[in-house]
Protein backbone atom coordinates (compact mmCIF):
# COMPACT_ATOMS: atom_id res chain seq x y z
CA UNK A 1 0.00 0.00 0.00
CA UNK A 2 1.00 3.72 -0.47
CA UNK A 3 2.48 5.92 2.15
CA UNK A 4 -0.45 6.18 5.28
CA UNK A 5 1.94 8.08 7.45
CA UNK A 6 3.65 10.71 6.12
CA UNK A 7 5.75 11.35 9.35
CA UNK A 8 6.74 7.90 10.02
CA UNK A 9 7.98 7.09 6.12
CA UNK A 10 9.92 10.46 6.34
CA UNK A 11 11.14 10.17 9.99
CA UNK A 12 10.12 12.98 10.91
CA UNK A 13 8.36 14.41 14.48
CA UNK A 14 5.69 16.31 15.30
CA UNK A 15 8.43 19.12 15.97
CA UNK A 16 10.69 18.70 13.07
CA UNK A 17 7.43 18.95 10.81
CA UNK A 18 6.06 22.06 12.25
CA UNK A 19 10.09 23.86 11.98
CA UNK A 20 10.26 22.42 8.43
CA UNK A 21 7.08 23.71 7.47
CA UNK A 22 7.52 27.39 9.27
CA UNK A 23 10.70 27.40 7.24
CA UNK A 24 9.26 26.85 4.07
CA UNK A 25 6.44 29.26 4.72
CA UNK A 26 9.29 31.98 5.19
CA UNK A 27 10.86 30.93 1.45
CA UNK A 28 7.22 31.82 0.24
CA UNK A 29 7.04 35.20 1.90
CA UNK A 30 10.29 36.48 1.56
CA UNK A 31 9.52 35.63 -2.93
CA UNK A 32 6.03 37.47 -2.15
CA UNK A 33 7.68 40.60 -0.73
CA UNK A 34 10.83 40.49 -3.15
CA UNK A 35 8.56 40.04 -6.30
CA UNK A 36 8.79 43.65 -8.57
CA UNK A 37 10.32 44.78 -11.63
CA UNK A 38 12.92 42.41 -12.78
CA UNK A 39 9.70 39.60 -12.57
CA UNK A 40 7.42 41.99 -14.45
CA UNK A 41 10.42 42.64 -16.93
CA UNK A 42 10.93 38.71 -17.21
CA UNK A 43 7.55 37.73 -18.50
CA UNK A 44 7.21 40.62 -20.88
CA UNK A 45 10.31 39.83 -22.43
CA UNK A 46 8.93 36.06 -22.46
CA UNK A 47 5.43 37.14 -24.19
CA UNK A 48 7.50 39.27 -26.89
CA UNK A 49 9.76 36.16 -27.85
CA UNK A 50 7.10 33.59 -27.69
CA UNK A 51 5.16 35.84 -30.29
CA UNK A 52 8.17 37.01 -32.22
CA UNK A 53 8.89 33.21 -32.69
CA UNK A 54 5.73 32.85 -33.83
CA UNK A 55 5.33 35.40 -36.15
CA UNK A 56 8.38 34.55 -37.44
CA UNK A 57 8.03 30.94 -37.98
CA UNK A 58 4.82 31.52 -39.62
CA UNK A 59 6.03 33.91 -42.21
CA UNK A 60 9.05 31.53 -43.02
CA UNK A 61 6.17 28.56 -43.62
CA UNK A 62 3.90 30.66 -45.92
CA UNK A 63 6.54 32.45 -47.86
CA UNK A 64 9.39 29.77 -48.28
CA UNK A 65 9.84 27.91 -51.77
CA UNK A 66 12.47 25.98 -50.77
CA UNK A 67 12.77 23.48 -48.20
CA UNK A 68 15.36 24.79 -45.67
CA UNK A 69 13.29 27.75 -44.83
CA UNK A 70 10.43 25.66 -44.42
CA UNK A 71 12.00 23.80 -41.99
CA UNK A 72 13.58 26.45 -40.29
CA UNK A 73 9.65 27.88 -40.21
CA UNK A 74 8.35 24.77 -38.42
CA UNK A 75 11.35 24.67 -35.42
CA UNK A 76 10.55 28.26 -34.74
CA UNK A 77 7.07 27.27 -34.76
CA UNK A 78 7.54 24.37 -32.75
CA UNK A 79 9.77 26.50 -30.15
CA UNK A 80 7.06 29.09 -29.83
CA UNK A 81 4.21 26.56 -29.13
CA UNK A 82 6.45 25.19 -26.62
CA UNK A 83 7.53 28.82 -24.65
CA UNK A 84 3.60 29.52 -24.75
CA UNK A 85 2.70 25.90 -23.55
CA UNK A 86 4.75 25.54 -20.62
CA UNK A 87 6.30 28.95 -20.13
CA UNK A 88 3.45 31.25 -20.41
CA UNK A 89 0.01 28.94 -20.65
CA UNK A 90 1.00 26.60 -17.62
CA UNK A 91 2.25 29.07 -15.37
CA UNK A 92 0.17 32.29 -16.12
CA UNK A 93 -3.07 29.81 -15.68
CA UNK A 94 -1.61 28.98 -12.09
CA UNK A 95 -1.75 32.58 -10.91
CA UNK A 96 1.78 33.10 -11.17
CA UNK A 97 2.00 36.72 -12.34
CA UNK A 98 -1.62 37.75 -10.98
CA UNK A 99 -0.25 39.97 -8.19
CA UNK A 100 0.85 42.43 -11.43
CA UNK A 101 -3.04 43.11 -11.84
CA UNK A 102 -2.32 42.63 -15.77
CA UNK A 103 -5.04 41.92 -17.11
CA UNK A 104 -3.88 40.65 -20.07
CA UNK A 105 -1.34 38.63 -18.12
CA UNK A 106 -4.14 37.10 -15.65
CA UNK A 107 -5.32 33.70 -15.04
CA UNK A 108 -8.30 34.44 -15.44
CA UNK A 109 -7.77 36.14 -18.66
CA UNK A 110 -5.09 33.84 -20.67
CA UNK A 111 -6.36 31.24 -23.43
CA UNK A 112 -3.27 28.89 -24.27
CA UNK A 113 -2.15 27.71 -28.10
CA UNK A 114 -3.71 24.32 -26.88
CA UNK A 115 -6.47 22.05 -27.75
CA UNK A 116 -8.40 22.15 -24.56
CA UNK A 117 -9.89 25.40 -22.81
CA UNK A 118 -7.67 26.64 -20.52
CA UNK A 119 -10.83 26.80 -17.79
CA UNK A 120 -10.75 23.33 -17.82
CA UNK A 121 -7.31 22.47 -17.23
CA UNK A 122 -7.49 25.46 -14.42
CA UNK A 123 -9.92 23.21 -12.56
CA UNK A 124 -8.49 19.54 -13.08
CA UNK A 125 -4.70 20.55 -12.42
CA UNK A 126 -5.17 23.59 -10.19
CA UNK A 127 -7.34 22.31 -7.92
CA UNK A 128 -7.95 18.90 -8.05
CA UNK A 129 -3.85 17.65 -9.31
CA UNK A 130 -1.98 20.54 -6.59
CA UNK A 131 -4.12 19.32 -3.85
CA UNK A 132 -4.37 16.09 -3.61
CA UNK A 133 -1.19 15.37 -5.57
CA UNK A 134 -0.43 11.77 -5.75
CA UNK A 135 -3.24 10.67 -3.33
CA UNK A 136 -4.39 7.02 -5.03
CA UNK A 137 -7.76 7.34 -5.98
CA UNK A 138 -8.34 11.35 -5.69
CA UNK A 139 -5.63 12.63 -7.90
CA UNK A 140 -6.85 11.49 -11.28
CA UNK A 141 -3.41 12.90 -12.79
CA UNK A 142 -1.47 9.66 -12.14
CA UNK A 143 -1.22 7.63 -15.53
CA UNK A 144 -3.86 10.42 -16.59
CA UNK A 145 -6.73 7.27 -16.31
CA UNK A 146 -4.77 5.95 -19.32
CA UNK A 147 -1.44 4.45 -17.49
CA UNK A 148 -0.86 2.59 -14.55
CA UNK A 149 1.69 3.96 -12.69
CA UNK A 150 1.64 2.88 -8.84
CA UNK A 151 0.84 -1.06 -7.49
CA UNK A 152 -1.58 0.38 -5.32
CA UNK A 153 -4.16 0.59 -8.74
CA UNK A 154 -5.85 -2.91 -9.56
CA UNK A 155 -4.32 -4.43 -12.67
CA UNK A 156 -7.11 -4.89 -16.08
CA UNK A 157 -5.74 -6.75 -18.75
CA UNK A 158 -6.07 -3.20 -21.20
CA UNK A 159 -3.17 -2.64 -19.14
CA UNK A 160 -0.91 -4.80 -21.59
CA UNK A 161 -1.51 -2.21 -24.04
CA UNK A 162 -0.16 0.69 -22.47
CA UNK A 163 3.48 0.98 -23.75
CA UNK A 164 1.18 1.35 -27.10
CA UNK A 165 -0.81 3.72 -25.51
CA UNK A 166 1.64 5.82 -23.68
CA UNK A 167 3.32 6.39 -27.29
CA UNK A 168 -0.18 7.72 -28.41
CA UNK A 169 -0.45 9.91 -25.56
CA UNK A 170 2.81 11.14 -25.92
CA UNK A 171 2.26 12.30 -29.59
CA UNK A 172 -1.12 13.74 -28.65
CA UNK A 173 -0.31 14.98 -25.34
CA UNK A 174 -2.21 17.92 -25.66
CA UNK A 175 -5.48 16.12 -26.60
CA UNK A 176 -5.23 13.30 -24.18
CA UNK A 177 -4.85 16.31 -21.42
CA UNK A 178 -7.96 18.35 -23.23
CA UNK A 179 -10.00 15.23 -22.59
CA UNK A 180 -8.80 14.56 -19.82
CA UNK A 181 -9.51 17.66 -18.41
CA UNK A 182 -13.00 17.81 -20.19
CA UNK A 183 -13.62 14.93 -18.21
CA UNK A 184 -12.55 15.69 -15.28
CA UNK A 185 -15.04 19.33 -15.79
CA UNK A 186 -18.16 16.94 -16.48
CA UNK A 187 -17.73 15.56 -12.94
CA UNK A 188 -17.12 18.72 -11.05
CA UNK A 189 -20.24 20.05 -12.43
CA UNK A 190 -22.58 17.01 -12.06
CA UNK A 191 -23.07 16.72 -16.06
CA UNK A 192 -24.08 13.28 -17.86
CA UNK A 193 -20.94 12.49 -19.05
CA UNK A 194 -22.84 11.04 -22.24
CA UNK A 195 -24.95 14.60 -22.46
CA UNK A 196 -23.90 15.62 -25.89
CA UNK A 197 -24.95 19.19 -25.67
CA UNK A 198 -23.72 19.76 -21.88
CA UNK A 199 -22.03 23.31 -21.39
CA UNK A 200 -18.58 21.07 -20.77
CA UNK A 201 -18.92 19.51 -24.39
CA UNK A 202 -19.67 23.17 -25.71
CA UNK A 203 -16.65 24.64 -24.53
CA UNK A 204 -14.96 21.94 -25.85
CA UNK A 205 -15.86 22.30 -29.25
CA UNK A 206 -15.92 25.81 -29.34
CA UNK A 207 -12.02 25.66 -28.08
CA UNK A 208 -11.65 22.34 -30.59
CA UNK A 209 -12.87 24.72 -33.46
CA UNK A 210 -10.85 27.38 -32.56
CA UNK A 211 -7.57 25.98 -32.35
CA UNK A 212 -7.58 23.49 -35.17
CA UNK A 213 -9.50 26.07 -37.59
CA UNK A 214 -6.44 28.18 -37.05
CA UNK A 215 -3.60 25.80 -37.42
CA UNK A 216 -4.77 23.55 -40.35
CA UNK A 217 -7.55 25.67 -42.23
CA UNK A 218 -6.85 29.72 -41.66
CA UNK A 219 -3.00 29.56 -42.06
CA UNK A 220 -2.49 26.76 -44.78
CA UNK A 221 -5.01 28.96 -46.73
CA UNK A 222 -2.87 32.12 -46.48
CA UNK A 223 -0.31 29.92 -47.94
CA UNK A 224 -2.33 29.40 -51.23
CA UNK A 225 -0.46 26.33 -53.60
CA UNK A 226 1.60 25.77 -50.54
CA UNK A 227 -0.90 24.50 -48.28
CA UNK A 228 -0.05 20.96 -47.85
CA UNK A 229 3.34 22.52 -46.80
CA UNK A 230 1.35 24.82 -44.27
CA UNK A 231 -0.62 21.71 -42.75
CA UNK A 232 2.51 19.46 -42.36
CA UNK A 233 4.80 22.48 -40.43
CA UNK A 234 1.84 23.40 -38.48
CA UNK A 235 1.13 19.42 -37.50
CA UNK A 236 5.19 18.83 -36.70
CA UNK A 237 5.42 21.91 -35.00
CA UNK A 238 2.38 20.72 -32.74
CA UNK A 239 3.59 16.98 -32.81
CA UNK A 240 7.32 18.85 -31.05
CA UNK A 241 5.45 20.49 -28.80
CA UNK A 242 3.57 17.66 -27.37
CA UNK A 243 6.41 14.99 -26.92
CA UNK A 244 8.75 18.13 -24.87
CA UNK A 245 5.86 18.43 -22.82
CA UNK A 246 5.28 15.09 -22.08
CA UNK A 247 8.59 14.18 -21.52
CA UNK A 248 8.71 17.13 -18.74
CA UNK A 249 5.34 16.23 -17.10
CA UNK A 250 6.55 11.97 -17.22
CA UNK A 251 10.13 13.21 -15.77
CA UNK A 252 8.44 15.55 -12.79
CA UNK A 253 5.96 13.16 -11.51
CA UNK A 254 6.90 9.49 -12.35
CA UNK A 255 10.61 8.81 -12.03
CA UNK A 256 11.65 6.64 -8.94
CA UNK A 257 11.22 8.47 -5.86
CA UNK A 258 7.98 10.18 -6.76
CA UNK A 259 5.83 8.55 -4.01
CA UNK A 260 2.61 7.87 -3.75
CA UNK A 261 -0.34 8.35 -0.68
CA UNK A 262 -3.28 6.88 0.23
CA UNK A 263 -6.81 8.85 0.62
CA UNK A 264 -6.24 8.30 4.63
CA UNK A 265 -3.06 10.15 4.33
CA UNK A 266 -4.84 13.28 3.44
CA UNK A 267 -7.83 12.83 5.93
CA UNK A 268 -5.85 14.18 8.55
CA UNK A 269 -3.18 16.12 6.95
CA UNK A 270 -1.85 19.37 8.55
CA UNK A 271 -0.20 22.08 5.95
CA UNK A 272 3.18 21.04 7.27
CA UNK A 273 2.22 17.73 5.92
CA UNK A 274 1.27 19.16 2.89
CA UNK A 275 4.41 20.90 2.35
CA UNK A 276 6.06 17.39 2.58
CA UNK A 277 4.13 15.05 0.60
CA UNK A 278 4.22 17.29 -2.90
CA UNK A 279 8.37 17.38 -2.11
CA UNK A 280 8.29 13.73 -1.37
CA UNK A 281 5.50 13.20 -4.32
CA UNK A 282 7.76 15.03 -6.62
CA UNK A 283 10.25 14.75 -9.12
CA UNK A 284 13.21 17.58 -11.03
CA UNK A 285 15.65 17.12 -13.59
CA UNK A 286 19.03 18.75 -14.30
CA UNK A 287 18.54 21.46 -16.27
CA UNK A 288 20.53 24.80 -17.38
CA UNK A 289 19.01 27.97 -18.27
CA UNK A 290 17.69 27.29 -21.90
CA UNK A 291 16.17 23.44 -20.77
CA UNK A 292 15.03 25.35 -17.88
CA UNK A 293 13.16 27.91 -19.58
CA UNK A 294 12.16 25.48 -22.08
CA UNK A 295 10.56 23.58 -19.27
CA UNK A 296 8.59 26.28 -18.26
CA UNK A 297 10.79 25.81 -14.86
CA UNK A 298 9.05 22.51 -14.92
CA UNK A 299 12.66 20.79 -13.94
CA UNK A 300 11.95 22.09 -10.69
CA UNK A 301 8.52 20.27 -10.21
CA UNK A 302 9.39 19.79 -6.73
CA UNK A 303 9.43 23.30 -6.04
CA UNK A 304 6.74 23.88 -8.11
CA UNK A 305 4.22 21.59 -6.34
CA UNK A 306 5.07 22.97 -3.23
CA UNK A 307 4.65 27.04 -4.31
CA UNK A 308 2.68 26.27 -7.74
CA UNK A 309 1.65 30.39 -7.38
CA UNK A 310 4.91 31.98 -7.33
CA UNK A 311 6.85 32.94 -9.96
CA UNK A 312 8.74 30.30 -12.24
CA UNK A 313 11.68 32.13 -13.08
CA UNK A 314 12.26 32.50 -9.23
CA UNK A 315 12.18 28.17 -8.72
CA UNK A 316 16.10 28.32 -9.06
CA UNK A 317 17.15 30.25 -5.70
CA UNK A 318 13.95 28.78 -4.10
CA UNK A 319 15.60 25.32 -5.15
CA UNK A 320 18.35 26.53 -3.46
CA UNK A 321 17.15 26.80 -0.15
CA UNK A 322 15.15 23.89 -0.33
CA UNK A 323 17.61 21.67 -0.97
CA UNK A 324 19.52 23.34 1.97
CA UNK A 325 16.53 22.21 4.21
CA UNK A 326 16.41 18.46 2.41
CA UNK A 327 20.06 18.94 3.92
CA UNK A 328 19.01 19.88 7.32
CA UNK A 329 16.30 16.92 8.14
CA UNK A 330 18.05 14.27 5.76
CA UNK A 331 15.49 14.42 3.66
CA UNK A 332 15.73 12.75 -0.46
CA UNK A 333 15.59 15.67 -3.07
CA UNK A 334 14.53 13.71 -5.90
CA UNK A 335 16.43 14.86 -8.95
CA UNK A 336 18.54 13.30 -12.01
CA UNK A 337 19.70 13.80 -15.61
CA UNK A 338 16.31 13.91 -18.18
CA UNK A 339 17.11 10.91 -20.03
CA UNK A 340 17.79 8.73 -16.57
CA UNK A 341 14.58 10.15 -15.07
CA UNK A 342 12.12 9.06 -18.49
CA UNK A 343 13.89 6.32 -18.42
CA UNK A 344 12.57 5.57 -14.71
CA UNK A 345 9.16 6.54 -15.76
CA UNK A 346 9.52 4.42 -18.73
CA UNK A 347 9.96 1.70 -17.18
CA UNK A 348 7.38 1.88 -14.70
CA UNK A 349 5.18 2.08 -17.53
CA UNK A 350 6.26 -1.05 -18.98
CA UNK A 351 6.02 -3.19 -15.88
CA UNK A 352 3.36 -2.25 -14.60
CA UNK A 353 1.63 -3.42 -17.77
CA UNK A 354 2.08 -7.03 -15.92
CA UNK A 355 -0.31 -8.15 -12.99
CA UNK A 356 1.46 -7.90 -10.05
CA UNK A 357 1.92 -11.14 -9.45
CA UNK A 358 4.38 -11.50 -12.05
CA UNK A 359 6.27 -8.79 -9.90
CA UNK A 360 9.43 -9.46 -7.38
CA UNK A 361 8.18 -6.43 -5.51
CA UNK A 362 5.43 -5.04 -3.57
CA UNK A 363 3.40 -1.47 -3.62
CA UNK A 364 5.46 -0.82 -0.25
CA UNK A 365 9.41 -1.33 -1.48
CA UNK A 366 9.03 -1.03 -5.23
CA UNK A 367 11.58 1.34 -7.04
CA UNK A 368 8.54 3.95 -8.38
CA UNK A 369 6.95 4.00 -4.70
CA UNK A 370 7.14 2.57 -1.47
CA UNK A 371 6.10 3.04 1.64
CA UNK A 372 6.98 3.06 5.54
CA UNK A 373 6.01 -0.63 5.33
CA UNK A 374 9.03 -0.63 3.75
CA UNK A 375 11.05 0.18 7.08
CA UNK A 376 8.66 -2.51 9.35
CA UNK A 377 9.25 -6.38 10.50
CA UNK A 378 13.02 -7.64 9.53
CA UNK A 379 13.96 -3.89 8.90
CA UNK A 380 12.52 -2.28 11.63
CA UNK A 381 16.30 -2.34 13.14
CA UNK A 382 17.39 0.07 10.44
CA UNK A 383 14.33 2.64 11.31
CA UNK A 384 15.80 2.67 14.93
CA UNK A 385 19.18 3.30 13.72
CA UNK A 386 18.45 5.92 11.56
CA UNK A 387 17.61 8.00 14.15
CA UNK A 388 20.87 9.83 15.45
CA UNK A 389 23.96 9.28 14.08
CA UNK A 390 25.89 7.10 16.98
CA UNK A 391 29.07 8.57 16.60
CA UNK A 392 28.35 12.25 15.63
CA UNK A 393 24.58 12.27 17.47
CA UNK A 394 23.66 13.87 14.23
CA UNK A 395 19.59 13.42 13.58
CA UNK A 396 18.85 10.64 10.82
CA UNK A 397 16.04 10.87 8.27
CA UNK A 398 14.36 9.19 5.52
CA UNK A 399 17.62 9.91 3.11
CA UNK A 400 19.69 7.31 4.91
CA UNK A 401 16.85 4.97 6.29
CA UNK A 402 16.63 4.18 2.46
CA UNK A 403 19.69 4.29 2.03
CA UNK A 404 20.24 1.69 4.54
CA UNK A 405 17.54 0.12 3.38
CA UNK A 406 18.80 -0.63 0.08
CA UNK A 407 21.70 -1.95 1.36
CA UNK A 408 20.39 -4.07 3.74
CA UNK A 409 18.20 -5.93 0.16
CA UNK A 410 21.41 -5.59 -1.53
CA UNK A 411 23.07 -7.89 1.22
CA UNK A 412 19.85 -10.51 1.46
CA UNK A 413 20.13 -10.71 -2.41
CA UNK A 414 23.81 -11.70 -1.95
CA UNK A 415 23.24 -13.98 0.72
CA UNK A 416 20.88 -16.23 -1.22
CA UNK A 417 22.43 -16.19 -4.44
CA UNK A 418 24.37 -19.16 -4.29
CA UNK A 419 28.42 -19.15 -4.80
CA UNK A 420 29.62 -19.51 -8.06
CA UNK A 421 31.41 -23.28 -8.27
Amino acid sequence: MAITDILEFAHLTDEDIEAFGRELDAIRRDVEESRGQRDANYIRRTIALQRSLEVGGRLAILCSRWRPAALLGTGLLAASKIIENMELGHNVSHGQWDWMNDPEIHSTSWEWDQTGPSEHWKRAHNYSHHTYTNIVGMDDDIGFGILRMTRDEQWKPINLLQPAANLVLALTFEWGIALHDLAASKEERGVDPWQVLSEPNKEFARKVATQVGKDFVFFPALAGPAWRRAIGANLTANVIRNLWAYAVIFCGHFPDGAEKFTMGQFETETHEEWYLRQMLGSANFHAGPTMAFLSGNLCYQIEHHMFPDLPSNRYPEIAERVRQLCDKYDLPYTTGHLPAQYWKALRTIFKLSVPNSWLRRTSDDAPETSSERRFHGPASAVVDRVRFDPITGRKRGLRSALQEARREARRAVKAHTPAAP
